[in-house]
């Protein structure tokens, strides 16, 4: 008998390998994902501006990508001993604003170049639920700990998120025509927005994806399905019951790599595991003959892959 309902994930027609340049942006989900292609070395750019939750948020942020809309004073505010953004993730926070300016604006140029460079474009939605401010409508993508009041919060219909994942698709094509974009839906469970709501929430998203998946090189991959309907136990999340726990993304993560990982990719990705290993290894003895002969060992593997991979930094 089988007790398990695991799920069936469609054949790409693609594949990602180590010449591969993969961007990112979107909820939290993605970053664990990011660490997993971080740990192996591939070459990404995931969330340079922070996590970000909602459909609205991802889509003016890479709009200031594509467009160079550099942030400027207007776009901060002074709350709490700190400059500030509403579009940016709070370890942007600075008690100067022109440093804060700087390092952002100089971060979107670079964005910018890797999104043109860039093969594949992944993009995972966490909620439908936005907030809004008061003063003038405009979505937010962190409330950075100011008053509720200042905020109406809402949700977008699925007729409006499809229309943003449109305007993404659009924005992304603008300066890369032949790249490969892939949505996903974050399993990590809005709870503060209460049971039922989360539900709602989830519910427009996922209607809202599958509207426009399946048109010329837009796909889904099912990160969500694979945790509510596979991994529908709550041992496998972390102990505050909402985020996936190590043992479920090293799970979904084995299934991105039998899906849309190349195979000519694994030999190299156990050799940066194989360093990474022996890098972490501590030694009784650090002077010793034998530990010193191992790290000019580790060395010489290092400088090896790194003839093949330059960018990597391991």
């Amino acid at each position: 008998m089988n007790f398990r309902t695991e799920i069936k994930i469609q054949d790409y027609p693609f594949q990602i390998d180590y010449q591969s340049k993969i961007f990112g942006m979107g909820s939290c989900f993605i970053e664990n994902i990011q660490s997993k292609l971080d740990y192996y070395q591939f070459q990404i750019l995931i969330n340079p501006f922070g996590v970000i939750f909602n459909p609205v948020s991802i889509r003016k942020m890479l709009g200031r990508i594509v467009e160079k809309d550099f942030f400027t004073v207007k776009d901060l505010f002074f709350y709490n001993d700190m400059w500030k953004s509403y579009d940016l993730h709070s370890k942007f926070n600075n008690e100067d604003k022109e440093a804060l300016l700087n390092h952002t604006n100089r971060l979107l140029l670079d964005s910018l170049d890797f999104l043109k460079q860039t093969d594949f474009a992944i993009f995972t939605l966490g909620t439908a639920w936005v907030y809004k401010l008061k003063s003038n409508n405009a979505c937010v993508s962190n409330c950075h700990k100011v008053a509720q009041s200042a905020f109406d919060k809402g949700i977008l219909s699925p007729t409006e998120i499809i229309d943003e994942l449109f305007s993404i698709i659009k924005l992304v094509r603008k300066i890369n025509p032949d790249i490969k974009i892939l949505f996903t839906l974050s399993p990590v469970r809005h709870l503060r927005d209460g049971f039922i709501q989360n539900q709602q929430s989830k519910a427009h998203l996922l209607t809202a994806i599958h509207q426009i998946v399946n048109n010329q090189n837009v796909f889904y991959f099912p990160s969500y399905e694979i945790m509510m309907d596979d991994l529908r136990d709550y041992r496998f999340y972390k102990n505050d019951f909402l985020h996936p726990n190590d043992l479920a993304i090293d799970y979904i993560w084995q299934l991105v790599c039998k899906n849309l990982i190349s195979p000519k990719a694994y030999t190299t990705m156990e050799a940066v595991s194989k360093i990474r290993k022996s890098k972490a290894h501590k030694a009784f003895n650090k002077n010793s003959d034998a530990y010193q002969k191992h790290l000019r060992a580790l060395d010489k593997q290092i400088q090896d892959l790194q003839k093949s991979f330059p960018w990597m930094q391991i």
